[in-house]
Order: structure tokens, then sequence, then C-alpha cells
């Protein structure tokens, strides 16, 4: 049965909200993406980041009160009046929370462990529910008081890409009536020193496919859908997961785990590959991912598609990475435009050449595909479509 889309909840470095993310996405604006220092040590690194107030927590949630659940308070108030409706609908046991983070309250925890080595004793408002993994589910959960299944997968940077497959088999099951699913993930300390000390984070703006390539760029978002039966006018219509277990943090070189999420993503859709109209690529600007993905989508798509990788703007944001990319796919068509593809446009001679979106193009075809990978050799396609 088809899983629609009935909602969208968006905040990241393009902005709150669909119509200020649509313009900004469109327009191939980069300007959210920001050199700060701080984050590491002697560096002055890019990052996109969200500016400015975020919503308050509700003071009877203060203990859950970290800026990941912000972050995800601002998403889910755009589509509040939606998501209520479900519950009202459904009943609050029949509406289930399914999300995807990387990162979790951990900056809150890095600050409170850094208080505790200074002063002996951990600050009043640090609380060890902020740093769990589950968290992100457990405050919307509370917030609204929904009764049904709510929990968190993290898988790195397909995270949130798993929990929309993740709602739509619980929908599949008839374990409930809608989920509201997606992704968040904030900027923290740990995440840039770590992708740091891999050697894998830019000084620049990152710059995929380029044959001048040399990292990525870290971000954060919250992204909400709300997924249910309910006819309306876009759907996931198929998605497909891998896990080739290549290695712990680099991608098989071949592609073969990203080419056989692709293929079952387009086996569960009952779609062709030439059927396909726009694929956001998971594009994170490293030598290797670039590498294996377009090898991946060249064998899949020997006829080309087009593609762009949307992380120039946005970021990479880690858990919220799927759920973003698909919301962009929403957008897109939605709004009948695709998002460009950034770069120096020095392509890498020693990749296959794919089809670049230029700026102002236009979608033709009614599938949009898009691609999270992840450590592990973890790998996840989704097909947003317009509804059947």
């Amino acid at each position: 049965m088809t899983a629609y889309l009935n909602a969208l909840g968006v905040i990241c470095a393009l902005g709150r909200g669909q119509a200020e993310v649509s313009r900004s996405l469109f327009a191939g604006d980069c300007s959210g993406m920001r050199a700060e220092s701080g984050w590491v040590p002697e560096r002055v690194l890019p990052v996109a980041g969200v500016h400015g107030e975020l919503a308050t927590i509700p003071p009877e949630l203060g203990q859950q009160s970290s800026r990941n659940n912000q972050l995800l308070l601002e998403a889910a108030l755009q589509i509040e009046g939606e998501i209520r409706q479900a519950i009202q609908r459904y009943g609050a046991a029949r509406v289930a929370i399914v999300l995807g983070t990387s990162t979790s309250g951990i900056d809150e925890a890095s600050r409170g462990i850094a208080h505790y080595l200074r002063d002996n004793q951990f600050p009043v408002d640090y609380d060890y529910q902020q740093q769990e993994l589950s968290a992100p589910a457990n405050f919307l959960a509370d917030w609204l008081q929904t009764s049904g299944p709510a929990y968190v997968i993290s898988t790195a940077c397909t995270s949130s890409a798993r929990a929309l497959m993740s709602a739509q088999r619980l929908l599949d099951l008839g374990v409930c009536d809608a989920v509201i699913c997606g992704g968040v993930d904030s900027l923290c300390k740990l995440t840039l020193n770590g992708f740091s000390s891999l050697e894998a984070v830019s000084d620049q703006r990152c710059n995929p496919f380029s044959r001048n390539r040399n990292g990525i760029n870290i971000g954060e978002a919250a992204v909400l859908f709300l997924m249910s039966r309910q006819p309306s006018p876009i759907a996931l219509l198929g998605s497909g997961a891998s896990c080739d277990a290549h290695h712990i943090s680099a991608p098989e070189p071949s592609g073969k785990g990203a080419w056989q999420a692709m293929r079952k993503a387009l086996a569960s859709a009952k779609l062709a590959p030439e059927q396909i109209g726009y694929l956001n690529l998971h594009g994170t600007a490293t030598q290797h991912n670039d590498a294996m993905e377009s090898l991946a989508v060249a064998s899949l798509f020997p006829a080309g598609v087009a593609c762009s990788s949307t992380k120039p703007m946005s970021g990479h944001t880690l858990g919220a990475a799927g759920a973003l990319e698909a919301a962009f796919c929403w957008l897109s068509l939605t709004h009948n435009q695709l998002p460009p593809h950034v770069w120096d446009g020095q392509a890498d001679p020693a990749l296959p050449a794919l089809h670049w979106v230029r700026p102002g193009a236009r979608l033709e075809k009614r599938c949009l595909m898009s691609n999270s990978f992840a450590f592990g050799g973890n790998n996840v396609s989704l097909i947003i479509a317009e509804a059947p």
C-alpha cells in the first residue's frame, strides 16, 4: 500500500519552513555555509548552522532541553496542526514516532563533562536523558502526548532515511495509522573533531565530484514528515537498503553496495531507471564517496539521470541527511524545480561523467531518488514521487 507524505516541517542552514528552504535551495544559495572558529582547535571551518533563536522547550519538559530537541520542536511546530489532527483522528496510541539521529544531546553532554572535570560536579541543567539516542523520539512523544511506538534509529548518515523506511513498515504491518518520521542532528564539537581526526573535513566549502574535492562540511537540521495512508500529492514510493560492510568508515570502492540499494529501491517502486527524473546524490565531496557513488550511478543509469549534491548548501547533516534530502525531493515535486549542483565545474577525469543539474532546471519526470550512505557500508536509497 502507498505511504503518503502528508506534511513536511524543515529547518536547516537554508532556512526555516518550506518557503525559505525552497527559495534558497533552487537558487543554489550557499550563504548558510559560514566559516567559523571554535569548533576544532586551530582551524577555521565552514559549517552550515541554523542561526538565531530557537523554540523554547516547555518548562514541564525542561529535563529534556537540548539544542537537538529545540531544532526538532521548530520542525514540529511547522506542522503541528496536521499532527494534532492525525492524533485526534486515529488516537494517541495509533500515531508512531520514528526518527534518526547521530548526535542527540551529545553537545550538552560534552559541556557537562567539561564542567565536571573542572569543578568535580555536573552543572545543574545537565541531565543524562539529554544525550540518550532515544531522546528526540521520547521528547516528541511527551510533547505530543502520543502513546504509540516511539523510537530512534542511529545508523550514522543513513539514520533518517532508515527512519522513513521503518515508518512505512509500521504502516504496512498495521501497527499504527500515522507516523511522524524524519531526523535531527545538531552541530557539536565532538562530531566536528571526530571527522577532522579522520582528515575528512574541508577548510573550504565542499566541492562534490570535482577533481579538487577535499572533504565534507558539517551542518545541522531537523526534518519531520507526517506519513499515513491518507491520500495526498506526494508519496514514499519505494526504498532500498544494503550493507556491504566493506570497512568501518570507508565505502566499498566499486559502489556495489550503493548500486544494490538503488536497484532495490527501483524494484520496490516497480520503476525502471529511465523513469527517475532526478537523483539527489549523497555527494559528500570526499575522494572515496564521490568515486564509488559516480561508478554506481553510471552503472545503474547508463542513459544518464539529472543529479546534484545539495551538501554545499546544507552541509552534511549526518543523522538528519536522509530525511533532509528526501525533503528536498518533496520540495522539487511541489515547485517543479530542481536543486542545482554547486561546484567549481572541474570534473574529475577519473570518474564517469554525470548529468549535473544547472540553475533554473525544471523537473520533467515525477519520480525522484535520494541516496544516503554511512559508515560500515550502510546504504539507503529512497524514491519520493507524485502519488499514483
